[in-house]
């Protein structure tokens, strides 16, 4: 079995102001592991034997309702934790994630996460802010869910993942994995029809650019006027 570095963690967010000494420590209780396109990390409602961390690659975490349906909670983007549900209380994953290109993930018993916390202050402080932000962020789209139009839920939400996970191109900011209209979708509340009704409307007026599983945004400023409500003209 290959020895993992420090490395492989040092500078990443959770991992900030950790000594080497400290990252060694880390790593050597890690696991590396690749993961297939569309293979599921882990499940809803399993047990959380294990939380993780996203080398390389992109993760979408979907979240089944009760009647069923599937919603597209976020996006894992390199460098950040997933599946860290001793960091919420829960002894069983809220969500699961699964792989969007193929990936590699480190991954540490769930026994270690109290261990970390406590004798590495700088990786609490990390980790908690990160679950505030995500807090932030899901309060954020329920408020977009209840207050505003179906136009404004897309435009946002692309223009979340161009911040997110953009990479500028000659045509515009391109989101950096592939994501299709019913991965829109299953983000903002709404129907396949209504996402792909609402793309080529945006690209016959040059604010966006969509092909197989891959959306640039063209012009981000008039897509963020769609996004406020207005016309984006």
């Amino acid at each position: 079995m290959t020895r993992l570095d420090r490395s492989l963690i040092a500078g990443l967010p959770p991992f900030q102001g950790m000594t080497p000494s400290d990252l060694d420590r880390v790593i050597k209780q890690a696991s590396s592991l690749r993961v297939s396109k569309n293979y599921e990390i882990f499940e809803q409602e399993a047990e959380a034997h294990l939380f993780f961390l996203l080398l390389d690659g992109h993760v979408r975490v979907v979240k089944t309702t009760p009647d069923g349906q599937q919603v597209i909670v976020r996006y894992i983007s390199p460098g950040e934790l997933m599946g860290i549900a001793q960091a919420l209380g829960r002894k069983i994953y809220p969500a699961s994630a699964i792989a969007a290109v193929d990936c590699v993930v480190l991954s540490w018993p769930s026994s270690l996460w109290a261990e970390f916390v406590g004798a590495f202050p700088s990786f609490g402080i990390n980790t908690y802010k990160t679950v505030g932000d995500r807090l932030q962020d899901a309060q954020t789209r329920v408020v977009e869910m209840s207050t505003e139009q179906v136009e404004q839920r897309v435009a946002h939400a692309l223009l979340r993942l161009s911040r997110q996970n953009g990479k500028k191109t000659d045509h515009g900011i391109l989101i950096d994995f592939p994501i299709s209209r019913q991965d829109i979708a299953e983000m903002t509340g709404t129907t396949l029809h209504t996402v792909s009704r609402l793309l080529t409307a945006w690209e016959g007026k040059g604010v966006v650019a969509s092909g197989r599983q891959k959306v640039t945004v063209v012009e981000p400023h008039r897509l963020l006027t769609l996004a406020e409500g207005g016309e984006g003209r």
